[in-house]
């Protein structure tokens, strides 16, 4: 299981702009500001950026002007994963540690979508002892052996929410190493990333 909120895209204007900079082109820019406020990307500039993004690394550098924010909720072990991607990536995370007892614990804190019954028996067993350690813990919070306990059983399918600023180059090493992937979750990110603006210009140049 794989939850996208809240996502923005930042910084698009200056992006383009610092883009056109190399060649003081920026004449040829035929983006705008529609009459709220909102920037609105040309296709002349579109084609251009196209252009730069399948050119290489080299020359496509305003793609790491392009940030993206987003939160996602996802398993642990999903994110162990996405922490491979560590340049040009900022994450912030719920505290596992500083707030694994504020709720109690059911089913629906895991990722457990392609679980068969044997395997949701043994997650509804694990959910009940996590619950009762909590329990344990909110009456005697001096004792810190059931803390441990939901520490150290925590299983790596516990979803976890963090919010993730990323750049359009990011999106293109993700997308391309990632779309064809045996979890579930990155086909569930591949699929988000080609709803970004340009994400068909930009950030998937390699069809």
């Amino acid at each position: 299981m794989l939850k996208i909120e809240r996502d923005s895209v930042m910084n698009l204007d200056g992006a383009i702009r610092g883009a056109r900079n190399p060649m003081n082109s920026w004449a040829k820019s035929d983006s705008y500001y529609d009459k709220n406020g909102k920037f609105v990307l040309g296709p002349v500039d579109v084609d251009f950026g196209h252009r730069l993004a399948v050119s290489g690394s080299d020359h496509r550098k305003f793609l790491r002007q392009i940030f993206v924010t987003v939160d996602i909720t996802a398993p642990l072990y999903w994110w162990k994963e996405f922490d491979t991607y560590k340049v040009g990536t900022v994450a912030n995370s719920c505290s596992t540690m500083h707030k694994i007892h504020a709720k109690a614990f059911d089913r629906n804190d895991f990722s457990h979508d392609r679980l068969d019954e044997g395997g949701l028996a043994l997650l509804d067993a694990t959910v009940a002892y996590l619950e009762a350690e909590r329990q344990k813990f909110l009456a005697d919070k001096e004792n810190r052996q059931p803390w441990h306990n939901m520490i150290q059983m925590l299983p790596s399918s516990y979803n976890q929410m963090r919010t993730v600023t990323l750049n359009y180059e990011n999106l293109i090493n993700i997308y391309y190493a990632r779309r064809n992937h045996k979890l579930a979750e990155w086909h569930t990110l591949c699929d988000w990333i080609l709803t970004l603006p340009c994400a068909k210009e930009w950030i998937c140049i390699k069809e």
